[in-house]
């Protein structure tokens, strides 16, 4: 395996053509393998680096010394004598990643390995801006001392929440079911509950980051991931790369203007046509119609696989109306798949698939390939814990240079990619 070309300078760094920049060069290209392929030995990362094993004795020593890399026991197996395995120590660094929804929150820290170290949800309790912050924090602190750190350890955080990111990423738009999520300030003021650096994406975005890290999406190149419960929204995935869109609203599928009702009534377009027709409320408010007193969508789908007549319908509606909207989408976006998401899409989607396939097949000529996401209501963490991982394995390469881990200001949060 090839090590990746390594990245390297910055304004007043490394002198380009120095021997320190020979030895950032070489210690980074160590680090970096170590990270790609787990435990090696110094033979190894010689062979596969192309560097003497001197020079790459003297890079372990020195990300040692650094505290990157630790000794990780030794070769086993063979003839002759064993050799000394290196690895990048998981005490490295600390990432921690937030699910601010209407109904839960949702808190992880892992390793810099991306190892879970701990993870803990509550039910969201808060009814304004300010105190949904404070249980926040209250939450991530409690998390924290409970992997035996604290906040000030952690080497990048990142949250997802409904809602979209303006293009400065500094304010939040179209969230009307968090209390207070929209004015400005927010961001910051989470930042400063938490006191450490927190970047911060849409929810359902982080869902398909989730699915392409560690669900259905690692063999898909291109696919959505579309969640439907409370709200509806999609994140999308195409050529292996999340795609925001021209203002960061791609995938709010909710404002699609096909379901029931009039897309140009204010109330309708207060969430969106497709949303009204097929989110949760919409399941509720069909069974109703019906005859069938059900409080919750989960609670239809659940006598639906009890094989309640009445409830089969409400769940074979749902499926012609998300027929629809996966249609539309299959028609611009052409994916290999669609994964369905969310607490219908994920909790429902043993009931949707068969009903979906057969509607997809009479409305129209594309059909992607149609699965329930296996993450469930994790896939949001996952993603905030891939891009938290993601940013803070470049932090700690990086200290190779020798730079320093000041806060990012707004210009540095806008350059910050994600995976």
């Amino acid at each position: 395996m090839a090590v990746r070309p390594t990245r390297y300078g910055g304004p007043g760094l490394i002198t380009p053509g120095t021997p320190s920049l020979l030895r950032a060069i070489n210690e980074r290209s160590a680090l970096e393998l170590l990270h790609q392929l787990g435990p090696l030995s110094r033979a190894e990362i010689a062979r596969r680096t192309g560097l003497s094993k001197p020079t790459v004795s003297l890079a372990l020593a020195r990300l040692e010394q650094a505290g990157l890399v630790r000794e990780a026991g030794r070769t086993s197996g063979g003839k002759g004598a064993t050799a000394l395995l290196y690895e990048l120590d998981p005490r490295a660094g600390w990432i921690l990643g937030l699910d601010v929804g209407r109904g839960f929150i949702r808190c992880a820290i892992a390793d810099i390995t991306g190892a879970l170290a701990i993870r803990r949800d509550e039910r969201a309790q808060a009814r304004t801006g300010p105190a949904l912050i404070s249980q926040v924090g209250s939450l991530a602190r409690r998390t924290a001392a409970e992997a035996g750190i604290g906040l000030a350890d952690v080497t990048r955080a990142a949250m997802g929440s409904p809602g979209v990111l303006q293009p400065d990423r500094e304010r939040v738009a179209l969230a009307p079911n968090l209390p207070g999520w929209q004015r400005p300030g927010v961001l910051d003021a989470i930042r400063a509950e938490l006191g450490i650096e927190v970047a911060f994406e849409n929810d359902v975005n982080l869902a398909a980051i989730g699915e392409r890290w560690h669900g259905l999406g690692r063999q898909a190149e291109s696919f959505v991931l579309l969640s439907i419960g409370t709200g509806v929204g999609m994140g999308v995935v195409l050529g292996g790369e999340l795609y925001r869109g021209a203002s960061g609203s791609a995938g709010e599928i909710g404002y699609l203007p096909v379901g029931v009702g009039d897309p140009h009534d204010p109330a309708t377009r207060r969430t969106g046509a497709f949303e009204a027709a097929v989110g949760a409320e919409a399941v509720v408010r069909l069974a109703r119609e019906l005859g069938l007193a059900a409080r919750s969508a989960k609670q239809v789908f659940a006598v639906a696989r009890r094989g309640d007549p009445v409830a089969l319908r409400v769940v074979d509606q749902e499926a012609r109306r998300l027929a629809l909207g996966i249609a539309a989408v299959a028609a611009v976006l052409d994916p290999e798949l669609v994964v369905l998401g969310g607490g219908i899409g994920a909790g429902g989607g043993d009931l949707l698939l068969e009903p979906l396939a057969r509607e997809l097949r009479a409305c129209s000529p594309f059909r992607p390939r149609v699965a329930v996401s296996a993450l469930g209501d994790e896939a949001v963490l996952y993603g905030a814990l891939a891009i938290a991982l993601a940013a803070a394995q470049e932090q700690v390469l990086g200290r190779v240079y020798g730079r320093s881990d000041r806060p990012m200001g707004p210009a540095d949060r806008r350059k910050e990619a994600v995976p």
